[in-house]
């Protein structure tokens, strides 16, 4: 038995090796950039108005000023602004030449005849200069980036159209147990329904991952060794669950070590999760998951997704925040590292009524789950604590 943080480093060092592809951006939304992004243009690309108003010569304020044009946005100035004289003008339009300022509609009044003037003692300039923003050739996105929606808005404005990203890892999904049928199915005479399968996959597609669901292995060695072999076929990263503990019919160990995996490690200081197992091969990995659903859940967020992270080419970045204890909390043993389901409340934190790792409808509520580890028996009502968001 290992320690999580063992666990973890040798899950975050496993030798992977991210295949770069290229994939309509519009498609790229939880990709990881796997070359930089360059701007090809200057933003803006022009001196452009940034009100509704009035383009101008400082020097003529506060007027009276003679309206020579409108200019819509789109449209290139006609006429050259000159002395005491000024082009009414949309937000994002081009400044025409000659103009240094743009008056605010709403601070110019309009005489009866058509001339306007500055109606308060001073106005800011109330242009957006060109390249103030970004410059042409200017480094926006580095390789490594997860993308997300702003960073669509960044490759769209530069025309980065196809950008270049790492792969998705295809998770297979299989789950053991003579007792399980499906969720459409049911149960009777000692079966129950499988929701693990169900829940992993959700957990996958929420971090965008493609998935295959390989089914449900019978308690049988060569069964089990048939669908495991199958489904890494199809797959980069295999999540089983349910037979990887130390029962009659807890064959998955000993089917992965006889096909060539090499077990990393099988089980870990850890509650909920002890019985977890990893295991490598020829660039396929393998995570035995318990088949209690929440030490299932717990261990995909805190160990699997690290692994699929590294694989698309990025470091798993778990959004952490530190929060005082509503309650205290106290526990029997100490020897394991525990993951606790918390809610959140009121700018505190407060631990969740938890029967066990089958208890998954205590995380109907969960906000987060907060760590306690090895040698920590209590703590304290206003205690800070590190706090993974779920």
């Amino acid at each position: 038995m290992i320690t999580f943080e063992e666990a973890l480093f040798i899950v975050e060092t496993a030798l992977v090796a991210p295949v770069k592809e290229r994939v309509p951006m519009g498609d790229s939304l939880m990709r990881v950039l796997a070359s930089d992004v360059y701007s090809d243009v200057d933003m803006p690309p022009f001196d452009k108005a940034a009100v509704d108003g009035y383009a101008c010569r400082r020097a003529d304020l506060p007027g009276p000023l003679d309206v020579i044009e409108i200019i819509s946005a789109g449209i290139s100035p006609q006429k050259r602004v000159s002395q005491h004289q000024c082009s009414k003008i949309m937000t994002g339009a081009i400044v025409p030449p000659g103009a240094d300022c743009i008056l605010m509609v709403e601070h110019t009044k309009e005489h009866a005849d058509g001339k306007i003037s500055l109606d308060k003692a001073s106005t800011a300039n109330n242009i957006a200069y060109q390249a103030e923003d970004v410059k042409k050739g200017q480094l926006l996105l580095q390789e490594g980036t997860l993308i997300k929606p702003q960073h669509i808005a960044i490759m769209a404005a530069v025309g980065c159209n196809e950008p270049e990203v790492f792969r998705k890892p295809i998770v297979g999904v299989i789950t053991t147990g003579d007792e399980l049928v499906e969720p459409g199915v049911t149960p009777s005479g000692g079966k129950i329904r499988n929701s693990n399968a169900y829940q992993l996959i959700a957990q996958a597609q929420q971090i965008g991952m493609k998935v295959h669901y390989g089914g449900i292995a019978p308690d049988n060695k060569d069964a089990t060794r048939d669908i495991i072999n199958n489904t890494l076929k199809v797959c980069d990263v295999l999540l089983i669950t349910g037979g990887v503990s130390m029962g009659d019919y807890d064959y998955v160990p000993s089917v992965l070590e006889g096909i060539g995996m090499n077990i990393r490690f099988k089980s870990l200081a850890v509650q909920p999760g002890k019985p977890t197992l990893f295991a490598e091969s020829s660039g396929k990995f393998v995570f035995g998951l318990p088949g209690n659903p929440v030490s299932s859940f717990v261990q995909f967020e805190v160990l699997v997704k690290p692994l699929l992270f590294k694989i698309m080419g990025s470091q798993y970045q778990p959004r952490l925040v530190k929060l005082p204890m509503q309650t205290g909390y106290s526990r029997k043993r100490s020897d394991r590292k525990s993951f606790i389901p918390v809610k959140y409340a009121l700018g505190k934190i407060e631990p969740l009524e938890y029967h066990g790792s089958a208890h998954i409808h205590a995380f109907e509520q969960a906000w987060g789950i907060m760590a306690m580890n090895i040698g920590e028996d209590n703590l304290k009502p206003g205690e800070l604590r590190e706090v993974r968001q779920l």
